[in-house]
């Protein structure tokens, strides 16, 4: 770089200004362990917001994935239909109930798994469909939960990064038979880490809570339905501590807030990119009729991989760090190991190579101008800082 300038980090956890004073209310409460005030406080957020039947907060979005496989009662031999464009948690949650990963192809417009590639992949041995909503963007759940209905499948919502998305009206991680969000540091809301199941099938909710409880019906011995608790299925330390719920609590009392906010820098980022798109050198995100995203990131897909890496290296000159994303799962040493392929996956491995996701997090806005007059000198054009909007 010619000057020195501030670097601009990819991702800067937000901070609303009240989760210290909840942490020291749950301090002062004497309550540390998981399940307790701010627990259930998070929990109701969670049901209120989406609908959801149940809502049960988690130590991750992973181990909400793992609480959904071991409903589902997965053996070895089964199989779940799920992208290759996702993170391990979405496939390692099934693969270690012994379930094979089965891996179609994604759209190239959302980038989330292909609906019309679902029912081929389908055999004897399918016991769920597990969708992905990329970058908090929704999958035709019209489409995939007929699918399911029709052929008695079980539809999971990998919403990590979904909080606050909706499809057709209705919040993501409400609509399949079972849902989960991540708190990470990384996501729109967090709580460093952390996540939440979302029961929307009432079949699943009674032993949801059993899991949760480390396999023990402690839920219903606290509400005075039984005498004593004891050992009554398998189960695992799936809740988050008291004082990561009283953070997140916090947060969530803001989200709609924060989402308003991403929403503002997304848009910026859309309008100053419009002109790079007509001049063809690359794509921004498509949002589907009848998704309400969230803005949990925005991405650039370049003309081709050489592009991209030449154009995050420019950025990183610039003291700006911007991002690829995912190695596919199905390229990956563990999925070529755990998982197979159904059809090809040219979209994946395309979209694989030429993407590049820029920071996106309340407090860049300052940085955002300087953000894109970066992408556009390294493209070779010239930026036009009205175009933007940005300040």
């Amino acid at each position: 770089m010619s000057e020195e300038r501030e670097a601009v980090p990819f991702n800067r956890p937000f901070m609303t200004g009240r989760e210290l004073d909840y942490i020291r209310q749950a301090h002062a409460g004497g309550q540390l362990a998981g399940n307790g005030p701010f627990t259930h406080r998070c929990q109701s957020w969670i049901e209120a917001r989406t609908g959801c039947r149940k809502a049960l907060l988690t130590h991750s979005c992973t181990a909400a994935l793992e609480m959904a496989a071991l409903l589902l009662d997965l053996r070895p031999g089964d199989e779940v239909i799920m992208p290759s464009f996702t993170f391990v948690s979405t496939a390692n949650a099934f693969v270690l109930r012994g379930a094979t990963p089965v891996f179609v192809d994604i759209r190239p417009d959302t980038l989330n798994m292909n609906e019309a590639l679902i029912e081929a992949a389908i055999t004897g041995r399918t016991r769920a469909i597990c969708v992905v909503h990329y970058a908090g963007v929704a999958c035709d759940m019209d489409v995939i939960m007929d699918i399911a209905g029709r052929r008695g499948l079980i539809v999971i919502e990998d919403a990590a990064q979904g909080v606050l998305s909706s499809w057709r009206g209705r919040a993501l991680g409400s609509i399949g038979h079972l849902g989960a969000f991540s708190f990470h540091e990384t996501k729109n809301v967090i709580s460093g880490e952390g996540g939440a199941l979302l029961v929307n099938d009432e079949r699943f909710a009674a032993r949801a809570e059993i899991l949760w409880e480390k396999g023990t019906n402690r839920g219903s011995f606290f509400r005075g339905e039984v005498d004593k608790y004891t050992w009554m299925d398998v189960g695992s330390s799936f809740l988050p501590g008291e004082l990561v719920a009283a953070f997140l609590y916090a947060q969530l009392e803001e989200a709609e807030a924060i989402t308003r906010r991403r929403l503002a820098i997304w848009r910026r980022y859309h309008d100053a990119f419009e002109t790079l798109e007509r001049a063809g050198v690359l794509r921004r995100p498509v949002v589907p009729e009848g998704c309400a995203g969230n803005a949990h990131m925005y991405y650039l897909l370049l003309e081709s991989g050489d592009a991209r890496d030449a154009l995050l290296a420019g950025l990183r000159e610039d003291g700006i760090h911007a991002v690829f994303h995912y190695v596919p799962l199905h390229d990956a040493p563990a999925g070529c190991r755990f998982g197979r392929v159904h059809g090809d996956m040219r979209h994946t491995d395309d979209v694989a190579a030429r993407i590049v996701r820029l920071p996106l997090w309340p407090g860049v806005e300052p940085h955002q101008a300087r953000i894109v007059e970066s992408v556009f000198r390294r493209l070779g054009h010239e930026y036009e800082r009205q175009e933007a909007g940005a300040s």
